[in-house]
């Protein structure tokens, strides 16, 4: 069978696009498929795709950092993603750019011979409120009101399973994944928390009566109440932004899509070790 392997390079990153062309050569050269990003064709003699239509792929490679990575994450469906670190720390790709060939070209005869790809899930969360849902996110949901500082918080009641955790005015409320709690979580003073469990990270952002983080497993009913602004807004790992308009209430739970990770797991210890 012919494996079909997507490939997304870091914009504007000519190592990134070298290494790129490096595995082009390397799966073709196998008889298998490769397929690039549009804005990595530009530069690498290759099929190129949009990175939305490499959802059926066997597997997909992003090269980059985490940035890269959630890229990738929101935009090729469910198809599962090899991670090659170019960035300072790594904690979602697993793989050093010198290790890159050996393992894509390992990962093809993997498929080949299984027919599909042995990785690990990873959850996403998903914010919703009153006729609208933001794309999963495989970090975390942030509500905040219309900015950060003084005079610019919302009023957040945080609700877990009915019952009130917290209740302050504060520059907003950030609900992590396991994977998500080394980023913007731990960044707000939020706990680490070891990939493989099966728990959301609920941290305060400057509240004015601060409670502690909370960890909640994975089912918990999760909920924030919005007040006290005229605007607030829910962001998904970032990228993904709604305006909500107070009083109102987001929900936070599992999206139904989680991602795979192909490839060797990521070293998370090790990773911490490069944390600054």
């Amino acid at each position: 069978m012919e494996v079909d392997v997507g490939i997304v390079a870091q914009r504007d990153n000519e190592r990134a696009r070298t290494l790129a062309a490096r595995l082009v050569e390397a799966i073709e050269d196998g008889g298998d498929r490769a397929v690039v990003d549009e804005s990595t064709g530009t530069a690498v003699d290759a099929e190129t795709v949009p990175v939305a239509e490499m959802n059926g792929c066997d597997f997909v490679v992003s090269i980059g950092g985490d940035g890269t990575f959630l890229f990738v994450a929101r935009e090729a469906g469910d198809a599962p993603i090899l991670g090659v670190n170019l960035g300072e720390v790594g904690f979602l790709n697993a793989v050093a750019p010198e290790d890159a060939v050996d393992a894509v070209t390992d990962l093809v005869a993997d498929v080949r011979e299984r027919g599909a790809v042995d990785g690990r899930e990873v959850s996403r969360l998903r914010a919703c409120g009153d006729g609208w849902d933001l794309a999963p996110a495989l970090n975390e949901v942030v509500v905040h009101g219309p900015r950060r500082g003084r005079g610019g918080g919302v009023d957040v009641e945080v609700r877990v399973d009915g019952r009130t955790y917290a209740s302050s005015h504060a520059d907003g409320v950030l609900v992590a994944t396991p994977t998500g709690s080394t980023a913007y979580n731990l960044s707000e003073g939020g706990p680490l928390v070891r990939p493989t469990v099966d728990a959301l990270v609920v941290t305060q952002m400057c509240a004015a009566e601060a409670m502690p983080p909370l960890v909640v497993d994975q089912g918990s009913d999760l909920s924030l109440v919005l007040s006290g602004t005229e605007a607030a807004y829910v962001i998904s790992d970032g990228r993904n932004r709604r305006r909500v308009d107070p009083p109102a209430e987001v929900t936070v739970e599992l999206a139904d899509d989680a991602v795979t990770l192909a490839g060797p797991p990521v070293s998370f210890f090790d990773a911490l070790g490069k944390l600054e």
